[in-house]
């Protein structure tokens, strides 16, 4: 397995976030989690890329603890990009694509043709090769959110996480975006609101309700009138869809 989780429990304030969580995911497989607002997927994916500690549980890569990992060897293994991205500096875009290479350079590895190939090739796939020299304040919210998956691309990771990457992208790059995910040769874990976006393009789901795992399986086994009604409190028809042979939700008014 390229990523395990194994009893995950981690609080905040006394208040249970991520409680008993277990899975794991395949090598080159993407996992979307879905689940209602508070229901912890992000704190779960920040469990998952050792940017908190759990209460209890562990996460393993390769069936190694990520504790035994070290930061610089976790950055070239795992990339993680959260939700909103903020910085102070106002950076042109090359500059921050740029910064995914750090983890690859020691202190006295100088800035390589290899770094350069990667950087560009990141550039292209995100769709920002034309904003390369753009500076960061004047991005709009779906460019800076670009900018960040390129940045994550240039760390070549075995493992992609991503927190909501399509929240402020219009239709054409929230379709783009998933359909460069969906087709990386990585292991990916991807938290996303969009049901449909979930059932088109990830091979297996995860659905969290309150913390915990409601239930886990290909989109066509999860996705179900009774799940969407218990877990999403919404009323709704699905079928296959005959263009991608995937599920597709109907909301019903």
């Amino acid at each position: 397995m390229s990523i395990t989780a194994e009893n995950l429990v981690w609080k905040a304030g006394g208040k249970t976030i991520v409680d008993g969580v277990s899975f794991s995911v395949q090598p080159g497989r993407l996992l979307g989690l879905i689940g209602p607002n508070g229901c912890g997927k992000t704190s779960l994916l920040r469990l998952l890329a050792g940017l908190r500690q759990p209460h209890s549980g562990h996460v393993a890569l390769d069936g190694r603890d990520i504790r035994s990992i070290g930061r610089r060897a976790m950055a070239r293994r795992m990339a993680f990009v959260e939700q909103h991205a903020t910085t102070n500096a106002n950076l042109q875009v090359i500059d921050v694509v740029k910064l995914g290479r750090y983890p690859h350079r020691s202190m006295f590895s100088g800035w390589a043709p290899s770094d350069d190939d990667a950087v560009e090739a990141a550039l292209d796939r995100a769709g920002m090769a034309q904003k390369r020299l753009e500076r960061w304040q004047n991005l709009s919210g779906g460019e800076r959110q670009r900018a960040q998956i390129a940045r994550a691309l240039a760390q070549t990771p075995r493992e992609l996480l991503l927190d909501e990457p399509t929240n402020h992208l219009d239709v054409q790059h929230q379709i783009g975006l998933m359909r460069l995910v969906s087709n990386l040769p990585i292991t990916g874990i991807i938290a996303l609101h969009d049901l449909n976006h979930a059932a088109m393009f990830c091979d297996e789901l995860l659905v969290m309700q309150a913390g915990r795992i409601v239930c886990t399986g290909a989109p066509e086994a999860v996705l179900t009138h009774d799940l969407l009604k218990t877990v999403f409190s919404v009323e709704a028809m699905v079928e296959i869809s005959p263009h991608h042979r995937r599920p597709h939700i109907h909301f019903l008014p």
